[in-house]
């Protein structure tokens, strides 16, 4: 497949906070509808992701964290990155920190992940954390130098979720 050049990445504004929402919300049950309740993706999730963005966009630094990809005006994808934090007591062992990148699956296959993560990280080294079922998003961060370092938990917020940290 081709990869395809029919959008861009920007800056995100608080006006897009619920269009982020929705896309939030839609890329989860995209990516993780086997692997979490149908609780996850309704509209109670979506007013409270919308509620989240509204407040990560007014941050003083979200301008230099969030990046969004539009495609013919919408937004297709987002990507959250910032300095490393201790995750459910597993202290940092990179400086730098990959907190969401989500794409719909329209675009999957179209370079927009790869651009999101791109204007995130470039080369950087950086850690993550990813769904340990989740299989595609796995193979990409490794195909960016990413490698599962053997730290792994169970995210209650996730519903017992299993997390993997890779680093790079």
């Amino acid at each position: 497949m081709a990869v395809s050049t029919d959008f861009e990445v920007v800056v995100p504004h608080l006006a897009d906070a619920e269009e982020l929402a929705s896309v939030h919300v839609q890329a989860w049950r995209e990516a993780y509808a086997e692997l979490l309740p149908e609780h996850f993706y309704d509209d109670a999730a979506r007013e409270s992701r919308q509620v989240m963005w509204s407040g990560r966009l007014s941050e003083e630094d979200a301008r230099e964290r969030f990046r969004v990809a539009r495609r013919e005006g919408r937004i297709v994808g987002f990507v959250a990155h910032g300095p490393a934090a201790d995750h459910q007591g597993h202290p940092p062992v990179r400086n730098e920190q990959l907190y969401a990148l989500y794409v719909l699956s329209s675009c999957y296959g179209h370079g927009v992940g790869q651009a999101l993560l791109d204007q995130a990280l470039s080369e950087r080294p950086a850690q993550l954390w990813v769904a340990k079922g989740n299989a595609r998003a796995r193979r990409f961060y490794e195909k960016n130098g990413f490698t599962a370092d053997g730290t792994e938990q169970v995210d209650p917020d996730l519903d017992g979720l299993v997390e993997i940290r890779m680093v790079r």
